[in-house]
């Protein structure tokens, strides 16, 4: 069982959970995330991501833990260097289903959609998906413990935060090129000023509350 590099009081994430996997005979071993459960606006979007153990990037980490532009550059070595899916799950499926339900649904489809079928899943965080069918397991703070599911904490964070920032030359004054759609002073308040978009999250509290206010 992996449990990180630490490094004084710092936890650094490494292999060894991808490489307990391969001694139990499981190859092709991939890592989950996603990012965007918080937010009043725009999809969840999870990241599948394979890496190549010989090119593996220097300084993968929780994305969290990462400047933008350490994070982009990170970004456009995985994409060029790994095995990578990313996909969502729409504003409509969340308020449909949940949050964490449409988050699994948008894991689901980034693994299902893999150049090959992994072996074992690595899903950040203390869940997996009801639906998943291959073998997996959940670690808690996993995006800061598994290079695999580092890398795929800033592949969801990179995309997501572009296409909210596309989102916001098409709706703007929600500040959703800089707040990714979270729900900050500058966002609540466009939502009463400017009113509820398409892109809107309507079964979370703030924009429900604006729709059926009295």
């Amino acid at each position: 069982m992996g449990c990180g590099l630490v490094t004084g009081t710092m936890i650094q994430p490494d292999y060894s959970f991808e490489d307990a996997a391969v001694q139990r005979g499981l190859a092709l071993v991939a890592g989950v995330d996603e990012v965007g459960r918080g937010p009043l606006a725009g999809p969840v979007v999870a990241a599948a991501v394979v890496l190549d153990r010989a090119a593996i990037p220097d300084g993968l980490n929780d994305s969290k833990k990462l400047t933008l532009r350490r994070r982009d550059a990170l970004y456009d070595q995985i994409m060029a260097s790994a095995d990578v899916c990313i996909a969502q799950a729409s504003v409509e499926e969340i308020d449909t289903h949940n949050i964490l339900r449409a988050s699994h649904i948008a894991m689901v489809r980034a693994i299902a959609g893999l150049s090959a079928p992994p072996d074992h899943v690595l899903i950040d965080g203390n869940l997996i998906p009801r639906d998943l069918t291959l073998s997996a397991e959940a670690i808690v703070k996993g995006d800061a413990r598994s290079l695999s599911i580092a890398a795929a904490s800033i592949v969801a964070k990179v995309w997501r935060d572009r296409h909210m920032v596309d989102l916001a030359q098409q709706f703007p004054g929600y500040g959703w090129e800089a707040n990714a759609g979270y729900p900050t002073a500058v966002h609540k308040s466009a939502l009463v000023s400017l009113g509820v978009t398409p892109h809107h999250r309507r079964s979370f509290k703030p924009v429900h509350n604006i729709l059926y206010q009295d």
